[in-house]
């Protein structure tokens, strides 16, 4: 284990790890700013995107170029620099480095090479984007981008099946659809869900609904720019409201045995139990023959 004091100390390089805005040029901080003037370097995703932020607000600090197809090459330089005493920012086109987007290694690196890296907050997508999704925020975990190959998506979606915490996810606009039909496959039609478009930028919107609803929404208007998807996580029970003042709590076993003792059979009641619950269908019905069998052999 070992622990850097945040306390800047005689002449050592400092790598600041620095949040720029994901759309609305405003939203960077005065620290940012004072930072991005006071380095001796950027190392920057794109030289040209930072560049025009830069200029906005009349800082003149030398870039480099940073990003993962450079990062192998780049990072012993900085680092270097870094243990040569220099200060050096690092920012990405939009938000906050290191998430879904290239800054780990040079952080890792600056801390195995005993640099102190320090972080100048701001904005990041995910974040903002759970914010005012309207779904559950006390826990929840960041998925990153889904894979964009079929048999990938799937297995990646399969293994958060059972996830309880709400999930949050960036997604290509063009795939949206095709992602969305991927989670309603493996989470349930009925699972609520939430989609911001163009976060912080003019034409921001939050599209609510089922993940059944989003994927018919978005097959016949396609989204545009950056995308991050809320997923609700997967209920245990789901409390409905009734006509009086009070709740009823839908526990899957005994919901299971009522609809078959009304005469309905497996498949048909593990239909209408995933719809009162939002779980997943098919999940609901090999549990149920699960523990169909479970109860033959405890007989």
């Amino acid at each position: 284990m070992s622990t850097r004091a945040n306390k800047q100390t005689g002449g050592g390089g400092i790598l600041y790890v620095v949040a720029t805005p994901i759309g609305n040029p405003d939203d960077i901080s005065a620290r940012a700013i004072r930072t991005l003037e006071a380095v001796n370097l950027i190392a920057c995703e794109d030289t040209r995107r930072t560049g025009q932020l830069l200029a906005r607000h009349q800082i003149h600090t030398p870039t480099v170029s940073h990003y993962e197809h450079n990062e192998e090459r780049r990072v012993p330089e900085l680092i270097e620099r870094l243990k040569a005493g220099e200060k050096i920012a690092l920012v990405t086109d939009a938000g906050t480095p290191a998430i879904s987007d290239p800054g780990f290694r040079l952080v890792r690196a600056a801390l195995e090479a005993d640099v102190r890296v320090m972080a100048v907050p701001g904005p990041s997508a995910a974040i903002a984007a759970i914010s005012i999704a309207g779904i559950p925020t006390d826990r929840f975990t960041f998925e990153g981008f889904v894979p964009a190959r079929d048999a990938a998506r799937g297995k990646s979606l399969d293994q958060l099946r059972r996830e309880s915490r709400t999930m949050v996810f960036y997604e290509a606009s063009r795939r949206l659809a095709d992602t969305l039909a991927a989670m309603a496959a493996t989470f349930g039609e009925s699972r609520d869900a939430a989609i911001i478009c163009e976060i912080t930028k003019t034409y921001e919107r939050t599209i609510r609904g089922t993940l059944a609803e989003l994927e018919l929404h978005f097959r016949s208007t396609p989204a545009l720019g950056e995308i991050v998807i809320v997923v609700a996580g997967k209920p245990d029970t789901r409390s409905v409201e009734g006509a009086y003042s009070g709740e009823v709590t839908i526990e899957v076993h005994d919901a299971l045995e009522v609809l078959r003792e009304a005469g309905l059979g497996l498949k048909q009641a593990s239909g209408v139990v995933a719809r009162l619950t939002g779980l997943n269908r098919r999940e609901v019905y090999r549990d149920a023959l699960k523990s169909r069998e479970d109860d033959s052999k405890d007989g």
